[in-house]
């Protein structure tokens, strides 16, 4: 059914009438012709994915690999879009940065019930109602779109794809609502990912030093505040600056190390405040601050702006290990053997035990346990906290020399001692399942749990006539479920044991790691690295020359790697870069010459260089109807009709007249029919003659006398957003069939 060209929308909020012939999800995919490509992509590879805009904008879709290649519906949320310009979502080729992605899924749906794509708008807008959604609230939206992996000249097997949005047809020239976000189909990937490291293998994760933090004393335990994000850092004195009194609970800018809040008083055992250390930390309050333990055996807590700070004194003898308790306002507390549960207002203890020996434990609120070490005895005792008694012992193998740490997985229960220069991990039942060794003493152990990450803070002895010591400690990183090394050693120059024992915080996700060295009254920074990997590789190539190439490569890393696109003329034996070829698509129109040549992308950032599989391009010459094509139209580019003027190769007539019943898109010549008129002067469209011979041209004249918008012929739009590839497709199709 051919529609009448020229027809205008009806107004906002208007009803559809009987026998409309374009729905509102049709008439927006129509007018994508000029969709490019947009903002950076997330480097996560997981669905869902999201994609940031050059103005802040938040474009999200709810699955983006291995999608159903014969149809697919996906949800296209975002947010932070501009209120002053409508946008369009659709499924198209993505042709690289600052390149139009054409052609796109979608035609001239004469029913009106496509969901190719969506046009949103502002409130208010003259198309809101029956064309086009508005905007939610700050620019947001939330639709959903089928896909699927070919159609209309689009084949996502053979060229990368992705869901984008950009301004409207109305702003055509705006680039700021540009966001793209790549989609691949099951079994139909241009490539697999993977890649060669170069020096290191690829996706090869590591941790570098970014700050040094020397405002907080002789650094004794810290935490990272999952509320607030400050960093905690309890601390004694120096003792090389005996001069400067050092104590007292530090509050610091995890960012620079900046001392905010030094809180240095605390009860006593009078009750009057006296200025002291701050030896453990048990846990975060609410919000912000801290519960911690100060010598000999103070329970105090304190928080940012705090001038002192509050706490009791407990009887008995000094506190040696101390972690949140079972009810809000209690504290778990050993002092020695004694395991107790504490009122933090009072001092008072609601229930204690005493164990056969032992002086630091692991609590496990989530399995109901608390993990005592008895170091001298070799032995790891299970309390049941709802019972409060030992319910089971277990050996603690090596434990006649140093004490190390007692750490609990809030992942998976495991427990991990710290013992000598090994790690001895428990599951979360009490048996053994694996014992890592290191060079240096095992001092402190912090988890990410939802990375799945241990990570261990070992230290040198600081004896050097020892022949195992060096005076340097190392981070380990480990899998927390299946122990293998996670990140490259650290080494930790300086970091040893003689001044007290190093203490690790994590932040969530695992970026940004904390690592104290008393030793040395400093804390330092540690940001997580990450070396090329390949998420997406390009696939070999056979082309006919003259036609458009585009190999896409994509990687994550940390930092975000730049990529070269190389070349090799003499198969693989010499490579060379090409210029300016610095986006994850490389596109370029294919010359015999070019056949047998070798394609790959190299990634790089400043943990290492990783470089995709060489892929090879197949150039064949052009035959059948190449003369014809030059017949058929001018070939103008920007008005997107150079391509469906009588591509011969295709199945198009060599004089490109149209006479096999479509429309002769961008033909200019006099055998193109008499819609020359529409042909030249298009250039918002890509005009051609509308009709076959009939010659019933269509100019672009005709405004929408409410906006005065050009009225645009629904199959010029068509033309337009396929970018020549459905009435090829369907040209080829008809001959294919005996239609011609």
């Amino acid at each position: 059914m051919t529609p009448t060209p020229g027809t205008p929308p009806t107004g906002p909020g208007r009803p559809r009438r009987p026998g409309r012939r374009l729905g509102a999800a049709a008439v927006a995919a129509l007018l994508l012709a000029a969709v490019p490509a947009g903002a950076a992509v997330s480097a996560d590879a997981a669905t869902p994915k999201s994609a940031t805009g050059p103005q802040g904008q938040k474009l999200t879709v709810s699955a983006t690999t291995g999608l159903d290649p014969a149809g697919a519906k996906i949800r296209v949320t975002g947010e932070g879009y501009g209120t002053t310009s409508g946008i369009y979502v659709a499924l198209c080729k993505d042709n690289g940065a600052n390149r139009v992605p054409s052609p796109c899924l979608g035609g001239a749906d004469m029913s009106g019930g496509s969901k190719n794509s969506q046009w949103i708008v502002p409130k208010g807008d003259p198309y809101e109602g029956e064309l086009a959604l508005p905007f939610g609230p700050g620019g947001t939206f939330d639709v959903e779109i089928e896909i699927r992996s070919e159609g209309d000249g689009l084949d996502c097997a053979d060229v990368p794809c992705s869901v984008v949005t950009r301004a409207d047809h109305r702003a055509s020239g705006d680039r700021t609502q540009d966001v793209r976000i790549p989609v691949t189909f099951a079994g139909r990937e241009p490539g697999e990912p993977g890649g060669e490291g170069v020096d290191v293998p690829a996706g090869t994760v590591s941790y570098k030093p970014v700050a040094v933090f020397t405002s907080a004393g002789k650094p004794l335990d810290l935490l990272l505040h999952p509320d607030s994000k400050k960093l905690y850092v309890g601390a004694d004195n120096i003792p090389d600056t005996a001069d400067t009194d050092e104590r007292g609970l530090y509050v610091l800018n995890p960012e620079d190390g900046k001392a905010e809040t030094r809180i240095t008083d605390a009860p006593g055992s009078t009750g009057a405040l006296r200025a002291s250390a701050a030896a453990r930390i048990s846990g975060p309050l609410p919000g912000d601050g801290v519960v911690y333990n100060y010598p000999l055996r103070g329970v105090g807590s304190a928080k940012a702006g705090d001038t002192a700070a509050t706490g009791v004194w407990l009887a008995g003898s000094t506190i040696t290990d101390i972690a949140p308790g079972t009810a809000p306002g209690t504290v778990l507390v050993a002092q020695g053997a004694k395991l107790s549960e504490i009122e933090r207002a009072t001092g008072t203890a609601t229930r204690s035990l005493t164990l056969p020996g032992g002086t630091q434990f692991a609590a496990d609120h989530a399995r109901g346990a608390v993990w005592f070490s008895d170091f001298a005895a070799g032995k790891l005792h299970r309390v049941d906290l709802a019972s409060f008694a030992v319910t089971a012992s277990f050996d603690l193998p090596g434990t006649d020399s140093i004490a190390g740490f007692t750490e609990v997985d809030p992942a998976s229960g495991a427990v991990w001692v710290g013992v000598n220069r090994s790690v001895l991990v428990f599951d979360a039942t009490g048996k053994p399942v694996k014992t890592l060794v290191g060079k240096d003493l095992a001092r402190d152990a912090a988890f990410d749990a939802a990375g799945g990450r241990a990570f261990v803070a070992w230290q040198d002895g600081g004896d050097l006539s020892d022949p195992a010591n060096d005076n340097n400690g190392t981070l380990t990183v480990y899998d927390s479920t299946d122990f293998t090394p996670a990140a490259k050693d650290l080494p930790l120059p300086g970091n040893q044991t003689q001044l007290g024992a190093a203490s690790l915080a994590v932040e969530p996700g695992g970026a940004t790691v904390f690592v104290t060295s008393p030793a040395e009254g400093k804390v330092t920074r540690l940001t997580r690295q990450v070396s090329p990997l390949v998420t997406q590789a390009p696939a070999d190539r056979s082309v006919r020359a003259g036609e458009e190439v585009a190999l896409t490569a994509r990687a994550e890393g940390t930092p975000e790697p730049s990529v070269r696109w190389q070349v090799s003329t003499d198969g693989s034996q010499t490579w060379r870069e090409l210029d300016g070829a610095t986006e994850p698509v490389l596109t370029f129109t294919a010359k015999s010459a070019q056949d047998g040549y070798r394609y790959r992308a190299e990634f790089r950032n400043d943990v290492g260089t990783t470089r995709t599989a060489p892929v090879t391009l197949t150039v064949t010459e052009a035959t059948g109807g190449d003369t014809g094509g030059g017949n058929g139209g001018s070939g103008d580019t920007t008005t997107g009709g150079a391509a469906t003027g009588g591509d011969g190769s295709t199945g198009g007539d060599s004089d490109g007249d149209g006479s096999d019943g479509g429309a002769s898109t961008g033909a200019s010549g006099s055998s193109g029919g008499s819609g020359s008129s529409a042909g030249s002067t298009g250039s918002t469209v890509g005009g051609g003659s509308v009709g076959g011979n009939t010659g019933a041209g269509t100019t672009s004249g005709g405004s929408l006398a409410a906006t005065g918008i050009t009225v645009i012929s629904v199959t010029l739009l068509a033309a337009a957003l396929l970018g020549g590839g459905l009435l090829i497709h369907r040209r080829a199709r008809r001959r294919t069939s005996g239609l011609a």
